[in-house]
């Protein structure tokens, strides 16, 4: 199944490591402008390799990193190793504090036909263009898709956790709230037994398929470049993931929520009422803050906030059978394919998921608050509040062959980028210690 490598990775200069902080950067896709600006003013910030602020991107991100390589800016660690990478975080509301425990490594990159690596996304062709162009020009990746599996013994943990003892970097926090720790395992024996665990396994992509198929496509392209003479083993086949264990208490999946920036054809407040009222039960509340709560746990019910007006609705069950999508019955018990298809389709007329992907006028807001706010200022004209999807239901739509609508999922913490660097570069098939890892099951 899943065949994992150890790398040498590449990390900041321990000089400037003990201010890790300051180089650190949210991933590509969920990273602000406000917050771009603020990183892009650190001249050694991570971004400029992960969204380089030039005309040409990718020529600007290669000529960075040369200029951080050799002037020691990024050194590479002498031995190949495993990355323990552990996130300390709370919940809004919570005292608690969870611990996501994980590693990164290099997987090889499948295709998704092969049944390895599992996707519940599609993906934008744009956004994997460009991850595309920046890794064929750098050979390099700044950051971590982030992939499930599952061992329900909690095997790996064991070595995780005796790595920490040590750590190579810790943040004192992370632009999410989040505390990030690094640390590495370099012993051969150990190594080859992560190997051989998730040898038995898949991996299913909880973050980073935009990422993932951009490295996909690059391997795609060297080994038909290579007319046949490919034998697997070349450094471009492997992709940067931190891989955690799907059977944890530790995985969070937050609620994405939908806002409705316009209502086509000038549709009014009392007519998108109507004709929700076809398919679902509506029923007014006074306190709009209480939707999150009296939805919680309630297949296809939603909040909806319209007009200075709360309401729940939920779908009657009776109405399920005429959503017609041409996908698994695993995805039509979904809230978000309910949601899609009723709402957005039915009583909206964004006919096909096709349609809805391109449609401006839905903005995907996690922060509750965010969206009545933008109701109450007229940037919106009604958010549609929904519940977080469980894991559970991931794993049945990965096994099904098919894929969630958009923005279905958001697992929480994100990684960060530039807490570790991977090359995939042709001089890493140099590696002295590469064959000896080669073959995990010998």
């Amino acid at each position: 199944m899943a065949e994992i490598q150890p790398l040498r990775g590449w990390r900041y200069n321990p000089v400037l490591s003990t201010d890790i902080d300051a180089y650190v950067s949210p991933l590509f896709d969920v990273v602000s402008a406000k917050q771009r600006e603020a990183l892009y003013r650190n001249p050694l910030n991570s971004i400029h390799l992960s969204v380089p602020r030039a005309a040409d991107p990718a020529t600007a991100a290669l000529e960075c990193l040369r200029e951080w390589q050799a002037s020691g800016v990024l050194v590479q660690d002498a031995l190949p190793g495993i990355y323990a990478y552990y996130q300390y975080f709370r919940l809004p509301g919570s005292s608690r504090e969870y611990c996501r425990k994980g590693f990164m490594c290099h997987i090889w990159a499948h295709d998704w036909a092969d049944n390895v690596v599992l996707r519940h996304e599609n993906t934008l062709p744009a956004a994997v263009n460009d991850r595309t162009e920046l890794l064929a020009r750098t050979e390099f990746q700044s950051s971590a898709t982030h992939g499930l599996y599952q061992d329900e013994d909690f095997e790996l943990e064991t070595y995780l956790d005796e790595a920490m003892r040590t750590p190579l970097h810790e943040t004192e926090e992370d632009y999410q709230g989040a505390r990030d720790v690094l640390a590495v395992i370099q012993d051969a024996a150990v190594i080859r037994r992560f190997q051989q665990v998730l040898a038995a396994r898949q991996v299913i992509l909880a973050d980073g398929h935009h990422r993932y198929e951009g490295s996909l496509t690059y391997r795609q392209a060297r080994e038909k470049a290579t007319d046949g003479r490919a034998n697997g083993r070349e450094p471009w086949n492997y992709h940067l993931m931190y891989l955690t264990n799907s059977a944890a208490d530790d995985l969070r999946i937050l609620p994405t929520h939908r806002l409705l920036l316009e209502l086509p054809g000038d549709i009014s407040d009392a007519e998108l009422l109507a004709r929700l009222e076809k398919y679902f039960t509506v029923m007014p509340k006074d306190d709009v803050n209480v939707l999150p709560e009296i939805i919680a746990g309630k297949p296809w019910a939603f909040g909806l906030y319209l007009g200075g007006q709360a309401y729940k609705i939920r779908l009657r069950p009776e109405v399920h059978s005429q959503l017609d999508w041409d996908t698994t019955t695993e995805v039509k018990a979904l809230d978000l394919t309910v949601l899609h298809f009723f709402v957005l389709e039915k009583a909206l007329g964004i006919v096909g998921p096709d349609a809805q992907r391109i449609w401006p006028g839905v903005a995907y807001v996690r922060n509750f608050t965010e969206c009545l706010q933008r109701v109450d200022r007229g940037e919106a004209r009604a958010a549609l509040i929904v519940n977080e999807v469980s894991m559970a239901e991931v794993t049945a739509v990965c096994h099904s062959g098919a894929v969630m609508p958009p923005k279905s999922t958001f697992f929480y913490p994100k990684t960060i980028g530039g807490f570790l660097f991977s090359s995939i570069a042709d001089d890493e098939a140099d590696n002295l210690f590469a064959a000896y890892f080669q073959n995990p099951l010998a």
